[in-house]
């Protein structure tokens, strides 16, 4: 004789199997969607990267008065340059935070040429196929390409 509540049921087994629906439904929405953005997000880091490695270039320059060569490269921004133009003011603990030289979102370092023929220095990244130029994922990440 116990009398069952109308509050105390748990849901359906076709409530549930509706709500598995739903999510499949908006599962096969959304999944193609996000698939394509793991590449656009590799592009979006090597951009911050670039303009990272762009804001330690110049406090390089502020304090020795000129960009690193392409021969000393990027690596003169973690350890003072033993050969080329002496850095005469090179910050002890050198320009990047953590002590070493980044590499690409795709794991290639980054090309730095100095003087640069965009600039006083040109950097960039070779994209996913490493190489020059490109399209889509393999398009080059250039400092001097303003987005």
């Amino acid at each position: 004789m116990r009398k069952r509540r109308c509050n105390d049921r748990g849901f359906t087994l076709i409530e549930l199997m509706v709500v598995i629906v739903i999510l499949g439904i908006l599962a096969g929405l959304i999944v193609p969607r996000i698939m394509g953005r793991p590449d656009e997000a590799r592009q979006a880091k090597a951009r911050i990267q670039i303009e990272s490695l762009e804001t330690a270039l110049k406090l390089y320059k502020l304090d020795n008065g000129n960009y690193p060569t392409t021969e000393q490269g990027l690596q003169a921004l973690v350890e003072a340059p033993a050969t080329g133009a002496q850095a005469k003011k090179w910050r002890q603990g050198g320009y990047l935070e953590k002590g070493k030289v980044p590499r690409d979102p795709w794991d290639n370092d980054f090309v730095y040429l100095s003087p640069g023929m965009h600039g006083d220095y040109d950097l960039s990244s070779r994209g996913a196929d490493g190489e020059p130029d490109g399209e889509g994922k393999n398009k080059d990440i250039n400092s001097w390409d303003s987005e």
